[in-house]
């Protein structure tokens, strides 16, 4: 859909300017920065029943609340820190979200463990190169069996707020999978650094 400054994006980037920089310069674009997975993951949990673009316009207030997203900080919040987050108003003040980004954190020491970090399992996800872009909006599902396999990991290493359709959306925002529209501004950029990242994971694997 062509967007009010005459860029076409998909459908759901042109609903909204503050979307625009989100969708053309973020959403797509390869994570492998384990501070930064961790919070792609934890706000599309608290995105779970929500639109996406209150998260978005609450991200700054997230990351002052959760010292910036650092897992090793984050994890030694007590039930003092969680008082004090359910009444900030600058946040989604929902106990079981929050609860379940600290145990999040705590949870990050054990997948660095078994698998060297997040980054290194969310990516043995990724869509292959021969993937199938997808064309209107129906084409894209709101979860595959990759973020279903994916989940199950998770939730086993401790995570919380990790169901496969909240999975499927942040590896849809990190570039684990490219599911910009066909003619998307975007898409042929995200592709390209997807092919770059995938190469370097596949040379450190041999």
């Amino acid at each position: 859909m062509r967007g009010e400054d005459g860029v076409k994006r998909c459908r759901w980037a042109s609903s909204t300017p503050d979307y625009f920089a989100y969708h053309d310069l973020e959403w797509g674009r390869p994570v492998v920065d384990d501070t930064a997975l961790y919070e792609k993951l934890c706000l599309e949990g608290f995105q779970s029943g929500l639109s996406w673009i209150t998260i978005l316009r609450k991200r700054d207030n997230f990351r002052k609340a959760f010292k910036g997203f650092d897992h090793t900080k984050v994890a030694r919040f007590t039930t003092k820190d969680v008082n004090r987050l359910l009444k900030d108003a600058g946040i989604v003040r929902n106990r079981a979200k929050i609860e379940a980004t600290i145990a999040n954190a705590r949870a990050m020491d054990t997948v660095i463990a078994e698998h060297g970090s997040l980054a290194a399992l969310c990516w043995e996800f990724r869509t292959p190169a021969r993937h199938k872009a997808p064309r209107r909006f129906g084409d894209i599902p709101s979860k595959t069996d990759a973020s279903v396999a994916l989940s199950k990991r998770l939730l086993k290493l401790g995570f919380r707020f990790v169901g496969p359709t909240t999975v499927y959306a942040m590896m849809q925002a990190t570039g684990i999978v490219n599911d910009h529209l066909v003619g998307c501004v975007a898409r042929a950029a995200c592709e390209e650094e997807r092919k770059r990242v995938s190469s370097r994971l596949l040379s450190r694997s041999r």
